[in-house]
């Protein structure tokens, strides 16, 4: 998800413990939300690709539609943008070379606990916290990979996080040329924004229902990325995935920008 634990961006602040999940569910809008159906997002012989900022961005946003589209026999691409190697800055316990090599590992494991069949895994290798520096040749791979019939799944355009932003922006860009579907997928929003804020396009959201099966896959899914949950002994640091921030993400649906 984020390596980048305290940071201002624009008018967007990654610091702190975020909105609390309390003030969410108390916010009737966000349960009346419409609801759109996986089928419907990807129609029969559409293929789903899914952009990845940093391993677990693709469980922890769409886990849940990823599992309803296995279920549905719909393709599914999945383009790992980094291998997540900044996830723990300065660690002896987590070395980039170490990281390089289990991340996209708990990748791998996350989709099968997901019980995903036609699912295929491309990796970038691009450098995580690039930003705006691997934008540029992010949509240069991204065109070798898309093409018609695709529906493009990527984080928000202004997620609040650099490469979570630059991913949007890309990802638009190819796939307005293309003509083809992007649907984005709010992550870091959660944490920065508040109900009603007015910086998030709230008349677009939709929300993918869960139900307790597929809910429980999710949850499953998410547990395969030891690394993020798991304190950092060598350093003292608190899990970059901590059970606050799990808890605006592993909830019993999903909220796409259509």
């Amino acid at each position: 998800m984020a390596t980048v634990i305290s940071k201002t961006h624009k008018d967007r602040v990654l610091a702190g413990t975020g909105t609390p999940e309390s003030s969410w569910q108390n916010w009737a809008r966000l349960g009346a939300l419409p609801e759109v159906k996986p089928a419907e997002l990807v129609p029969p012989g559409a293929r789903a690709v899914v952009v990845a900022p940093h391993p677990d961005d693709e469980v922890l946003g769409t886990g849940g539609l990823l599992a309803h589209l296995s279920a549905l026999g719909r393709r599914v691409l999945i383009v790992a943008v980094t291998d997540g190697t900044a996830s723990h800055p300065d660690s002896p316990a987590w070395p980039v070379e170490r990281l390089a090599a289990v991340r996209p590992q708990e990748t791998r494991e996350a989709l099968q606990r997901l019980h995903m069949r036609q699912v295929q895994l491309a990796r970038l290798g691009l450098p995580d916290g690039g930003g705006k520096r691997f934008e540029a040749q992010l949509a240069a791979s991204l065109a070798d990979h898309l093409g018609p019939g695709d529906v493009v799944f990527g984080t928000w355009r202004h997620d609040g996080h650099p490469d979570h932003e630059a991913v949007g922006r890309a990802v638009s860009m190819v796939a307005g040329s293309l003509d083809v579907p992007f649907v984005e997928v709010p992550v870091w929003t959660w944490h920065w924004a508040t109900p009603e804020d007015p910086r998030v396009p709230w008349s677009r959201a939709r929300r993918i229902v869960l139900d307790a099966a597929t809910h429980a896959r999710k949850l499953h899914a998410v547990e395969a990325f030891r690394s993020q949950m798991e304190p950092d002994v060598a350093t003292g640091r608190a899990p970059i995935l901590p059970d606050h921030v799990l808890a605006r993400l592993t909830r019993p649906y999903e909220v796409v920008l259509i």
